[in-house]
């Protein structure tokens, strides 16, 4: 309905003609704003790794010895187990051996069976070596990860049998795996709301691992009721020119560690290409009890 009023058809001209010189400002302006963004995200990942945490070892008392068994499945159904034993072989070393094996009928369809063990400063809580053997029905696959400041050295052999081993080297300081890496963030305040960017590299590539405490909350395991703290876990590849990329299968995990002087891996909810798996303490038992 048109108006009548030459005023009113005036003001209804004049915001009209504001409306559209605002449209052609942001049309001008937008290409401008995504493209600050997308160079302020481009600075960002190449400069991820002055992201770095660079918090010195905590002071939280160290893990005592012990030993410990979880379960691992999906949906509530358990498709493997495994035991680990933390040890303090020497005031230098702390040592964790683990094993596990698929069970049931998802061992029917998938056998595998692994050995892990890890040896780390137990002064400067660096990684010095890990040994992993994954065993399935058709193969067997060693990796061997020697670590020094500058990097890491890693072999692998893959096949039935004797098979040549493959060497490959990472250079990066101050690298972590998986054992000593859960020393380092272990001995910290984990105060809420902290994030932690550590670089770590498990087993085949290096990753960006980013953790964020969530806050504290009550949880229950097969192993028994615990106040246990939340964290977050997101993982990004680190390629071979230090670029960071999208890990593939795995989208994050949650973990809970209990809140007291053991701060034990009590459960890992991680999501992943084919949904949510778990991991679950089922019992823990401590070789000097206090």
């Amino acid at each position: 309905m048109k108006s009548s009023d030459p005023l009113e058809r005036e003001r209804i001209g004049g915001r009209l003609r504001s409306a559209q010189i605002w449209l052609a400002i942001g049309l001008r302006i937008l290409p401008a704003i995504f493209a600050f963004l997308a160079f302020c995200s481009n600075s960002l990942a190449e400069n991820w790794e002055a992201t770095l945490s660079k918090e010195p070892i905590g002071n939280f008392p160290e893990m005592r010895p012990l030993r410990a068994s979880y379960r691992f499945g999906w949906s509530g159904l358990t498709a493997a187990t495994g035991d680990v034993h933390f040890t303090k072989p020497s005031e230098n070393k702390f040592q964790l051996d683990g094993t596990g094996r698929t069970i049931g009928f998802v061992r029917a369809l998938w056998k595998l069976d692994v050995s892990y063990q890890a040896i780390a400063s137990a002064e400067t809580l660096r990684p010095i070596e890990t040994q992993q053997i994954e065993s399935y029905r058709s193969k067997k696959i060693v990796t061997h990860l020697t670590f020094t400041n500058n990097g890491v050295t890693r072999a692998r052999t893959e096949g039935k049998g004797a098979a040549e081993s493959k060497t490959r080297q990472f250079n990066f300081p101050n690298l972590f795996d998986l054992f000593s890496a859960m020393l380092y963030l272990r001995s910290q305040p984990l105060k809420e709301r902290t994030i932690y960017r550590v670089v770590a590299y498990p087993a085949t590539n290096a990753y960006l691992a980013t953790v964020t405490v969530l806050g504290r909350e009550k949880i229950s395991v097969h192993a028994g009721s615990y106040s246990a703290i939340k964290l977050d876990l997101r993982l990004k590849r680190i390629g071979k020119q230090r670029q960071l990329e999208p890990h593939r299968k795995f989208r994050g995990a949650t973990i809970w560690v209990s809140d007291d002087p053991e701060r034990l891996l009590l459960r890992t909810e991680a999501q992943i290409f084919v949904g949510t798996v778990f991991a679950e303490l089922q019992s823990v038992s401590f070789d000097n009890p206090k």
